[in-house]
């Protein structure tokens, strides 16, 4: 069953893990959290509280290490279509926001710095 298991998040291979995984069991490649919702069987988002098992206590961060006792690792958890969406979606933001945000953030705290010291005389004073 391990061989054929895969992380959530990243698509690697799960085989040299043995089973059952311990809570904080992390994946080898991206080291993100394995007993998580998003890992298990019963999970299926288009069902109440996101879980296909009645008794289970709702778990409200599905890709958060929890200790839920009906956890049982999906085969199938891994799914290309989300994560290629997810990196398409940062890296829109990353264009949008990331390399000028970082700009402007630079040039706001020089010209705080040069502010600072022209104020206590330590540095160059501007005309």
């Amino acid at each position: 069953m391990t061989d054929a298991l895969s992380c959530w998040r990243c698509g690697a291979s799960l085989a040299q893990l043995s089973l059952p995984l311990s809570r904080l069991e992390e994946c080898p490649d991206c080291s993100n959290y394995l007993h998580v919702c998003r890992m298990c069987g019963y999970f299926d988002p288009n069902v109440a509280k996101s879980c296909r098992e009645d008794d289970a206590e709702e778990v409200k961060e599905k890709e958060r290490a929890n200790f839920c006792d009906y956890f049982k690792p999906s085969s199938g958890a891994y799914d290309a279509a989300i994560t290629t969406a997810e990196q398409r979606a940062r890296g829109q933001l990353d264009t949008l926001f990331g390399d000028a945000a970082e700009q402007a953030d630079a040039a706001a705290a020089d010209d705080s710095l040069q502010e600072a010291q022209s104020l206590f005389g330590n540095g160059k004073k501007s005309d």
